[in-house]
């Protein structure tokens, strides 16, 4: 199944192109699943059909889910509950009902990561072509799609998954250092988190996924797709189009007060030509509601071979003596980047945004050597480290 991720600054029509794009493929004959993330159906006022926690049939081949983040909760919730029914009776702690449990921060995004999962795995009559998510705004977005490497990390580094192999001396060592042991039900919990999680990333780092930006030409919407190619950039995660939302007509009379909009319109559409893959929508002069407004929007199509995002490694050593670990980040600045060696990964910073990743097996028998930003690609040299590599007889 191919999956389009679509996001943009908040108010720059991206839940409006997300309908219309999956609108456009299940009317070619794909049979699509449109998934939105916002708990007000802006995504059902757009279609004109309310959606909700139940899939729908908007269409012939369109189907429409809005996942209920609340509900999601609750049984979790319950869930847990149960599982740990034994300690919170040894604490004398009151359950919580399900009715007086409200949803934690973060609870939408893990019901959004769950659902793309669901939909992902979805077998028989379930199972879709193509699966079109309207993610929140940019900056939600690049966290949400953050959330599972970062979470399954904070797991391994917490709880190794190679110390459940000493589970049975647990007792035993809770005893000779005078603390209780992590119990089992916590490694328990920990691997089928880890296994959820672990779904949700290999969804987003398929070869089938791409994330498609949405903005509105002008000032704002410039600075906000550059930070946001940017953090898509450091997530290794692959981009096919920049849809221009909203374009004012051309033939717009030079004594209309859209003249200066116009102007700048046409500054953000050159500058964005230079840098990404420019596709328009018109603005049909009011807001699309309805599948007939969404059809007149003519949004491009799904790129059906979209290309991998690569962060090669280049052998100098003949030459230079390095190896070069080549890492593109368009739009970088290089007063705001940053790296820092820690064991066998690399944390990298750049502007607003940071990612630890491990490095590739070669490299880790080197030492950082020194980086230089060109032509927005992070070049990393590394050095043999003589202690650890192999020497040639």
């Amino acid at each position: 199944m191919r999956t389009l991720l679509i996001t943009g600054p908040g108010g720059s029509g991206r839940t409006t192109v997300a309908a219309a794009t999956a609108l456009a493929a299940a009317r070619q004959g794909t049979r699509t699943l449109l998934l939105g993330a916002d708990r007000d159906d802006t995504l059902g006022a757009v279609l004109g059909t309310a959606t909700g926690p139940a899939p729908i049939t908007v269409e012939p081949r369109l189907t429409a889910w809005r996942p209920d983040a609340a509900q999601g909760f609750r049984t979790g919730l319950a869930a847990l509950q149960d599982r740990a029914a034994s300690a919170l009776d040894l604490l004398g702690a009151g359950r919580l009902d399900p009715e007086e449990a409200t949803p934690l921060p973060g609870a939408d995004e893990l019901a959004l990561l769950r659902a793309l999962r669901d939909a992902a795995l979805a077998e028989g009559p379930d199972q879709h072509d193509l699966l079109v998510v309207d993610l929140p705004p940019a900056p939600r977005a690049l966290a949400l799609l953050a959330l599972p490497e970062e979470l399954r990390r904070y797991l391994r580094r917490l709880l190794p998954p190679e110390r459940q192999a000493a589970r049975a001396l647990r007792p035993v060592l809770g005893r000779l250092a005078g603390v209780p042991m992590p119990a089992e039900a916590l490694y328990e919990a920990a691997a089928r988190w880890d296994l959820e999680l672990a779904a949700a990333e290999a969804v987003l780092a398929d070869r089938n996924t791409i994330v498609r930006l949405v903005a509105e030409p002008g000032p704002a919407g410039a600075d906000a797709v550059r930070s946001a190619a940017l953090g898509l950039a450091l997530r290794g995660l692959r981009t096919d189009l920049l849809v221009a939302n909203r374009v004012l007509p051309e033939d717009t009379p030079a004594d209309s007060w859209l003249t200066g909009p116009l102007t700048q319109q046409r500054k953000a559409l050159e500058e964005w030509q230079g840098t990404h893959d420019v596709r328009t929508v018109a603005h049909l002069g009011r807001d699309p509601r309805g599948t007939d407004d969404l059809a007149a929007l003519d949004v491009p199509g799904v790129n059906p071979d979209p290309s991998p995002v690569e962060w090669p490694v280049t052998d100098r050593l003949a030459e230079d003596g390095v190896l070069v670990w080549h890492i593109p980040l368009p739009g970088a600045i290089r007063d705001e980047l940053d790296l820092i060696r820690r064991g066998d990964e690399l944390v990298v910073t750049a502007g607003p945004f940071r990612r630890i990743v491990p490095l590739p097996s070669a490299l880790r028998r080197c030492t950082v050597d020194g980086a230089a930003l060109r032509e927005g690609t992070l070049a990393v040299r590394f050095a043999p480290d003589p202690k650890l590599w192999p020497r040639s007889r």
